[in-house]
């Protein structure tokens, strides 16, 4: 895996993009992208001086000054939401006693002002500092001190992870409890992960295009990197109309490996993603490519360019989402993690938000339980130190 790691131009205008964000930094953006510091600044100095041409390959300019403010307020109006309905919900606690209210306070420190709080509830800071200090059992001690955690995980990772996750990321942190447990104290403070969604396909057959042999026949458990990777696309509503997302995943560690976006459904969006995969981890000789028998997949530019990289190309069986089942789940769980109650504004605040997801949290954050609660970075670092 000594390879240098090259980046296409739509990965470098999103991470330019991402470090100038409010709440970002250069150096917090860098580590969770797994590059460099110097390498992000560079690239914003050199998207600074050059704007569109400053990248080799295609991608679009960060937000004009419109946009980024309807972003902006779209925030706000996500914040103002969010602090209704849930001092809505608390709203029932004013006919219960003080002390149901300090509950509820120090429930929620994490995600609002104490202030704020206070004043919703009917209650005094000081009053609230007096409940807090008056001793109470080890058992509720402890039940607070995992509440306290478990909400900071629920916000940290935008409410996604259900109970299992929240319950592998306590016990990575070395918070002893139980799944039950977990449960318990997330139903108290109204927790859940985000539920599941149908999923559409987006690839057709063209039956003039002749197609591979299925070489994975769902095997997907996958003992080495960089032996099989699984391909599909997938569509993201926006204000703007559809955004097509293409990814390669590679099956030993579901790493996400090469993706693109775009406003077109045509064979150039899945070639963007090989390209990108092909650049920033170079196939051995007779890699498995597995994708559907979608018409992209088929055609003769896509399969020229699996030829030149030495892959073998494998297809599933025609209409079964089954043969390509790992793909199939990931766009499931993208969409009920990152949209399932957002709609995004335009295309450009959908690539923005998916950079992230993917880059970020997906493959450097998420815990998957096929791989054990761990990562996929975690994963494939974990490996080679035992191959070592």
């Amino acid at each position: 895996m000594g390879q240098r790691q090259r980046y296409t131009k739509e990965f470098k205008l999103e991470a330019v993009r991402l470090a100038h964000e409010p709440d970002q930094t250069f150096t917090g953006v860098s580590i969770n992208l797994g590059i460099s510091d110097s390498s992000l600044h560079r690239w914003a100095k050199e998207f600074e001086q050059q704007g569109q041409s400053a990248f080799p390959g295609h991608g679009k300019a960060s937000l004009s000054a419109e946009q980024a403010e309807i972003k902006r307020l779209q925030r706000e109006l996500d914040i103002a939401r969010q602090e209704r309905d849930v001092l809505k919900k608390a709203g029932g606690l004013l006919r219960q006693r003080k002390v149901r209210r300090f509950e509820f306070i120090d429930a929620h420190r994490s995600l609002f002002r104490l202030d704020v709080m206070c004043r919703m509830l009917d209650v005094t800071r000081s009053g609230y500092a007096t409940w807090r200090g008056r001793p109470m059992s080890p058992r509720r001690a402890q039940d607070d001190v995992l509440s306290t955690e478990i909400q900071q995980i629920h916000t940290r990772t935008k409410g996604r992870y259900g109970v299992p996750r929240v319950h592998a990321e306590l016990r990575e942190h070395g918070m002893a409890c139980s799944r039950r447990r977990v449960a318990r104290l997330m139903s108290a403070a109204g927790l859940q992960g985000k539920d599941r969604r149908k999923h559409k396909r987006t690839t057709t057959r063209n039956e003039t295009h002749p197609v591979a042999k299925d070489l994975v026949h769902r095997n997907f458990d996958v003992p080495t990197p960089n032996t099989v990777w699984a391909a599909d696309i997938s569509f993201l509503p926006t204000k703007e109309g559809w955004l097509y997302l293409a990814v390669i995943l590679d099956l030993h560690s579901r790493l996400v490996v090469g993706w693109t976006m775009g406003e077109r459904l045509t064979t150039d969006l899945p070639l963007a993603a090989l390209n990108m995969a092909v650049a920033r981890r170079p196939p051995p000789a007779d890699l498995i490519h597995h994708s559907d028998r979608g018409s992209q997949y088929t055609s003769r530019l896509y399969q020229a360019a699996l030829q030149r990289s030495g892959m073998q190309s494998s297809m599933g069986r025609k209409g079964d989402c089954f043969d390509n089942a790992v793909v199939e789940s990931f766009f499931s769980t993208l969409k009920r993690e990152l949209m399932m109650d957002t709609v995004f504004m335009s295309r450009q605040e959908g690539r923005s938000q998916v950079f992230e997801y993917l880059e970020i949290f997906y493959n450097r954050q998420r815990r998957h339980s096929t791989l054990g609660y761990l990562t996929p970075v975690e994963f494939e670092q974990r490996g080679n130190r035992a191959v070592a």
